[in-house]
């Protein structure tokens, strides 16, 4: 079990408030910084500083909230593994962004399913910044991600890339190619802010100084198949990953917007805590997912 200090330290890390972190744990502030004093003659140095009324992890805390983190989290995942091992039971819980966990793991992980009936699977799907904290916290294994994260923190592999693409449902309006200029007096129907396909847009617009503002109407909407049901009755345009819309092109309901000069690809990747106890088993999962998906 973690030493209660190091527990301590973590409530600190989240409230970055002595006063708050005592709240939480129930116990009295100079409880809290009898605790950090202690983490940090034994770690010899300082592992908070504050900035202005804040509190703020030094560079030494910072190194020990990373590793402290993952021990964290695979404690949990300890008594649980224990429990089920007792059972010959295995179980991952992981999370998937919204396009890639409704169309690229389905069939992947039914044909896994299928062949690995000891495995119990449990799949959330979220925005980007929701799975990101849900790994930090322990509340799943890793997650599938499209959109961008900071990778110095975590472990993670390539899954694939898939072209970032603009569709349409009025084909004879778009038959040239287009600036991605000509498109800002289109209304665009986007996902909302926290998710991944919504900050590749933004950060597509950013390289050409623009914002998703800059759209004559913008429209937000939190599943892809509404998005995909509202181009389709004209309501605007979209940018989707090629993988969400593929079937709709094929059948001639959706198509592609031809873009100068722009041909946006970006990577699916598989996430998790760096140096976790687990990460031998949890690559074995991606690793078989993967071998489904090259067959």
């Amino acid at each position: 079990m973690l030493d209660f200090r190091i527990k301590t330290f973590l409530e600190v890390c989240k409230q970055r408030s002595y006063t708050k972190a005592a709240d939480a744990l129930c116990i009295t502030q100079p409880a809290v910084t009898q605790h950090i004093k202690y983490l940090e003659q034994y770690y010899g140095g300082r592992l908070f500083e504050y900035a202005g009324r804040r509190i703020e992890l030094t560079r030494n805390g910072k190194l020990l909230y990373q590793a402290v983190l993952t021990m964290a989290a695979d404690e949990e995942k300890i008594r649980k593994h224990l429990l089920l091992a007792e059972e010959g039971k295995k179980e991952f819980h992981f999370g998937s962004t919204l396009t890639i966990g409704e169309f690229v793991l389905p069939e992947l992980l039914a044909s896994f399913i299928g062949r690995n009936q000891d495995v119990s699977l449990s799949m959330i799907v979220d925005n980007t910044s929701v799975l990101l904290k849900k790994i930090r916290d322990g509340e799943i294994d890793f997650a599938f991600i499209e959109g961008h994260f900071h990778k110095e923190e975590y472990d993670y592999r390539l899954f694939q890339k898939d072209r970032f693409i603009a569709v349409t449902a009025d084909k004879s309006r778009f038959q040239k190619e287009m600036e991605l200029e000509e498109l800002l007096s289109e209304t665009i129907i986007a996902r909302e802010e926290g998710s991944g396909t919504r900050e590749i847009l933004e950060r597509v617009l950013n390289e050409d100084n623009r914002t998703i503002h800059n759209f004559r109407r913008v429209i937000e909407i939190g599943n892809i198949s509404a998005i995909k049901h509202f181009v389709k009755s004209g309501c605007g345009i979209t940018f989707l990953f090629e993988s969400a819309v593929k079937a709709e092109i094929e059948a001639g309901e959706l198509f592609e917007i031809s873009l100068k000069n722009q041909n946006i690809s970006r990577e699916f990747n598989f996430v998790m805590l760096k140096n976790s106890l687990y990460e031998e088993e949890y690559s074995r999962f991606f690793n078989s997912l993967k071998g489904e998906q090259q067959k």
